[in-house]
């Protein structure tokens, strides 16, 4: 069950989720439980919680690559469960940047054609950015350097990059086009401390240019007191196994 610490509303939500249950099977338990939760534009929502706990989960149906078997989810007013498949693709790619845990960068890519390649899937997007840039390098050489990677890694491939540059493209590719939402899934999670914090800052000011939402998942409690709100999620996986103990215990 997903716990609300400090709950906030606005009048400007990005995300609403009501009454929402998933389950990876027909026959299955619930995964995930959520009876409520808004992200507010511009605000940086933390999600907490230890592996096995549905972060990941949660993070999927908010951006509409699975969706639940009850409850709504609305993305900027849309219901995306009533969107198709195609649907819920264009949505996504016009309106959310996703950084995956392990990055997910094209390795036959260079920095800079990963950062403008969700230009390539989205109008809206690169509308975007030839509303304030005069192209799409020259945003992904601005977000980039804004990311402290200078001009020398441009044209490098992303596989010649450390695991801290890697991150920042990772990110520059999300911030791209200014998306309303930015979704980070354990990114922060192969970085020692100083870099971890260093990495937070960036990606804020980064949002906070563009007034986006933040959700960030981790297991990594430290980190909540950089962001305006945090919500936990229980360790389902123990849960389940104390109930499954427990109904053996009666049977015998």
């Amino acid at each position: 069950m997903l716990q609300p610490i400090d709950m906030a509303v606005s009048a400007e939500t990005v995300i609403e989720l009501s009454a929402v249950r998933f389950s990876w099977s027909r026959e299955g338990p619930s995964v995930l439980h959520v009876d409520s939760l808004r992200v507010a534009r511009g605000e940086r929502l933390f999600l907490r919680g230890p592996s096995g706990s549905g972060k990941s989960t949660l993070l999927s149906l908010i951006a509409g690559v699975v969706t639940p078997q009850q409850g709504s989810i609305k993305l900027l007013g849309h219901d995306t469960g009533a969107q198709s498949g195609a649907a819920r693709d264009r949505f996504r790619a016009d309106h959310i940047g996703y950084i995956f845990q392990m990055f997910n960068l094209i390795p036959y890519l260079s920095v800079i054609e990963n950062v403008g390649l969700p230009c390539h899937f989205s109008e809206r997007r690169r509308a975007r950015v030839h509303a304030t840039a005069t192209s799409v390098d020259m945003e992904a050489t601005r977000l980039l350097a804004q990311l402290d990677l200078d001009r020398d890694t441009l044209h490098r491939s992303v596989t010649d990059l450390s695991v801290g540059q890697q991150q920042r493209v990772a990110a520059a590719r999300a911030l791209i086009g200014a998306p309303e939402l930015v979704i980070a899934d354990e990114p922060t999670s192969a970085l020692d401390a100083d870099r971890r914090m260093a990495f937070l800052d960036l990606l804020f000011r980064q949002c906070e240019r563009e007034n986006t939402a933040l959700v960030f998942a981790s297991h990594d409690a430290s980190l909540a007191s950089q962001f305006d709100r945090t919500l936990e999620l229980a360790d389902r996986t123990r849960a389940e196994r104390e109930v499954a103990a427990s109904a053996s215990k009666e049977i015998e």
